[in-house]
């Protein structure tokens, strides 16, 4: 596939580099897990970027780009579900979005305002209200939050529901691209700045071959991620949330050991990322739930 950006894309990304330059660091006196973006939210608010798929020049794709670009931030905001399943759910629903499966706590849970309530295969779309949902503490680099009480809720029918967790599992795999991404190029400026036996840890040849792999699964990650919300497949979506959950496993494993102690403290970034792909592992029943899906929608003629 032809990934070339328009003129269009290049103008809208370069002003979204503009708009988040001022948000590209953690704050020096954050030493917590979740750093939420509410002043870029604002600003995304009020450039209307959460429409973008509705664009036809723009569309899907576009909007992929963008959930991947904005992950790369320390600052987490509800971004993906906003750009890549609302504009899929029939009916207006406002966002932010959250998800509640099997009635786990669950992602932007205590902000949002629709929430897309999945029961095995049955998944419901509920408006809620602040006395309806509560706040959790978590590792998680994402806030937290649970349902108080089960609100009316509106039941998608079979055609809406396979929908919705497609646009759910590009959403996934395209946030998970940019917080690979930002994982890496954080461990690779401490790789090149931290000394052992007088050289950059980076020059080791064992830690340069690890950080290779790591770059090549979230590059997989990336084109897997940019092409299911290119075609919006159904096949293409599994395989792309499958491949992401499962180098996430592996990436975030291998960048806290090469930071050694600095990656296990709060002061280092990297847990604004990683923490955030441990918290996407488990979605739409993890890799075991991706690894049906992929046998469902990829091999179905075979």
């Amino acid at each position: 596939m032809d990934f070339t950006l328009t003129s269009d894309q290049s103008a809208l990304l370069g002003a979204l580099d503009r708009l988040v330059a001022p948000f590209e660091s953690k704050p020096i006196d954050f030493h917590g897990f979740a750093l939420v973006g509410s002043d870029f939210e604002r600003a995304l608010i009020e450039g209307e970027y959460f429409d973008l798929a509705r664009i036809p020049e723009l569309g899907a794709l576009t909007a992929a780009m963008v959930v991947e670009r904005l992950a790369w931030l320390p600052y987490t905001a509800e971004i993906a579900l906003s750009m890549l399943l609302r504009p899929h759910l029939p009916g207006d629903w406002p966002r932010p979005l959250g998800i509640v499966e099997n009635g786990r706590p669950g992602r932007f849970v205590a902000s949002a305002r629709t929430l897309v309530l999945i029961d095995g295969d049955d998944i419901r779309l509920a408006r809620v209200t602040a006395d309806e949902v509560e706040p959790v503490d978590s590792l998680f680099a994402y806030p937290m939050g649970r349902l108080k009480r089960r609100p009316p809720a509106t039941m998608l029918s079979s055609q809406d529901a396979a929908n919705a967790r497609k646009w759910i599992r590009i959403a996934l795999a395209n946030e998970a691209t940019g917080l690979m991404q930002a994982a890496l190029a954080s461990a690779v400026e401490h790789l090149s700045v931290r000394k052992q036996f007088g050289r950059p840890l980076g020059a080791f040849q064992a830690l340069r071959h690890r950080m290779a792999e790591c770059a090549v699964l979230a590059g997989g990650v990336r084109w897997l991620a940019l092409k299911a919300a290119a075609t919006a497949d159904d096949g293409d979506a599994a395989l792309a949330a499958l491949h992401a959950q499962d180098s996430a496993t592996r990436i975030v494993y291998d960048l806290h050991q090469m930071l050694g102690a600095m990656g296990m403290t709060l002061e280092h970034p990297l847990h604004l990322w990683t923490y955030r792909l441990k918290a996407l592992l488990s979605e739409l029943g993890g890799r075991g739930g991706q690894s049906v899906a992929v046998a469902e929608h990829g091999f179905a003629d075979v």
